[in-house]
């Protein structure tokens, strides 16, 4: 069963594809020959992923679902949290982005922060929303090579290394989009003749 994901992310694809239950099959905005950006102007994470997942739904009249993250730090007053994507600029440059947040943070102790993930999936008609979000702190400097994102700077609850030091595996054992996927996959496994 296919299911469009409102996302042109291929990295953010494979990592939702590994948590779903076999037989659904995501298709990305790229792989359906959509390229116009869809406008993320809504004032919370929550509004942006139901704007996506309804820009969509009504474009290809068709089940998808749509995410929005946001990385929400304690010192910051929650920033850069909506703007997570273009803290630094319209230029959406994660370096640019965490630089900025190092640069904020320089002087500060409290380094609390946490990843929130909101998916809204359009499914036969209805319109569900799932939350995952995970604790962690802010890193002094980037390191790690994996992931996409925030990840060289954000260090999961528990751990020592930054998301970008996991493989996808690890990752997906804290993750915050992994915990919104994994209620979105219990949504589906519950489904009858699944």
């Amino acid at each position: 069963m296919k299911l469009i994901f409102a996302s042109q992310n291929a990295h953010k694809a494979r990592e939702i594809q590994g948590i779903l239950p076999k037989g659904i099959d995501i298709k990305t905005l790229t792989e359906l020959n959509f390229l116009e950006e869809i406008p993320e102007e809504q004032a919370t994470i929550e509004g942006n992923s139901q704007f996506k997942a309804r820009f969509v739904h009504e474009r290809f009249n068709a089940n998808c679902f749509a995410d929005d993250t946001g990385l929400e730090i304690t010192a910051l007053d929650g920033r850069p949290g909506v703007h997570s994507a273009r803290y630094a600029g319209e230029q959406r440059d994660a370096n640019d982005n965490m630089n900025k947040v190092l640069t904020e943070l320089v002087h500060s102790s409290d380094r609390s922060a946490q990843f929130k993930t909101v998916i809204t999936l359009y499914w036969e008609g209805k319109e569900y929303q799932f939350e995952g979000i995970v604790q962690g702190r802010i890193a002094h400097e980037k390191t790690g090579n994996e992931g996409f994102g925030y990840d060289p700077i954000f260090i999961p609850e528990g751990e020592t290394r930054s998301f970008a030091e996991m493989n996808m595996q690890e990752k997906n054992g804290y993750s915050h989009r992994a915990r919104a996927m994994a209620k979105l996959a219990d949504f589906f496994n519950k489904l009858p003749n699944h």
